[in-house]
């Protein structure tokens, strides 16, 4: 594995929640940060706080804050050229952004398949699988010059399947999140066939799990799956809980280490001692 000082890290996603705790983890390892987001205004939810994260990224010359939406292949591509002119080419990305289901769907996001209508799986792939794709483009071009790399990108458990008595099942279909879950099982699917196109390059690609987080929204959501009598899961864990194992993947090559596998965030931390559900679950629902 190599040192994270100094290396260049661009985070999509990284105003808030997971993208947050990625960036003030990269930092608090030594690298040099491209926080790319599509907004850095507040939300209107914790817009104080965003705004100080704002203002103390603003104040770091080891960062670099980059607006654009994953999904707009200029915004994207001068994303890539500012950070360019001022770090030079990326060693890490990590695709973190991404649209979820309570963001097409109010209620809590809970849908019926053949209810949902093209435009809004078209919206959710925009973002999803082609924003994503259109970042991976754009970042990787100097991980390829330099012959060295990684690329890590966030999915959900409902994409994953499993194998019982020699046929394949989701893991949990009853979840009533599509497009969302089918979006991500497109990205995972796409991020293993790059991880092999770009081993040769000795560019690490792997996908990461985190199990259920909090992240913005995430107490509206379940407020509005209480009120409509669903259930609302597990206590939620802390944005952080995934931050060692995106730590370690960051410093991975693509032929000297892990590549084009999907790590459980919860099981990994727990046979590497770091912890499980009980040390990184948030004290309350509200917090």
């Amino acid at each position: 594995m190599t040192s994270l000082k100094d290396k260049v890290v661009v985070i999509t996603g990284a105003a808030r929640g997971m993208g947050r705790a990625y960036v003030q983890g990269f930092l608090a390892e030594g690298a040099k940060v491209v926080a790319l987001d599509r907004s850095w205004e507040p939300t209107g939810l914790s817009g104080d706080e965003d705004d100080a994260f704002r203002r103390e990224l603003q104040g770091r010359d080891d960062v670099l804050l980059a607006t654009a939406d994953i999904s707009d292949a200029e915004q994207v591509q001068d994303a890539c050229e500012q950070t360019q002119r001022k770090f030079g080419a990326v060693d890490v990305l990590i695709n973190n952004a991404g649209l979820r289901q309570r963001d097409l769907f109010q209620g809590g996001g809970r849908t019926v398949t053949l209810d949902v209508s093209d435009a809004d799986f078209e919206r959710m792939y925009a973002v999803n699988v082609f924003g994503t794709l259109k970042v991976t483009r754009a970042f990787t071009k100097g991980m390829i010059e330099q012959r060295r790399g990684s690329v890590v990108s966030v999915i959900t458990s409902g994409a994953i399947m499993g194998s019982n008595g020699g046929a394949y099942m989701a893991l949990r279909p009853n979840s009533r999140e599509q497009p969302y879950t089918s979006s991500k099982a497109a990205l995972a699917s796409m991020m293993f066939y790059i991880a092999d196109e770009l081993k040769e390059h000795n560019v690490a690609v792997n996908v990461v799990v985190p199990g259920h987080t909090r992240t913005t929204g995430f107490v509206e959501q379940n407020a509005a799956r209480a009120a409509a009598g669903r259930p609302t899961g597990p206590m939620p864990l802390k944005p952080e809980h995934i931050v060692p194992l995106v730590l370690f993947l960051a410093q991975q090559e693509g032929q000297h280490g892990a590549t084009g596998r999907a790590f459980d965030t919860v099981t990994w931390n727990l046979e590497h001692g770091l912890g499980g559900p009980e040390q990184w679950s948030a004290p309350n629902w509200n917090e």
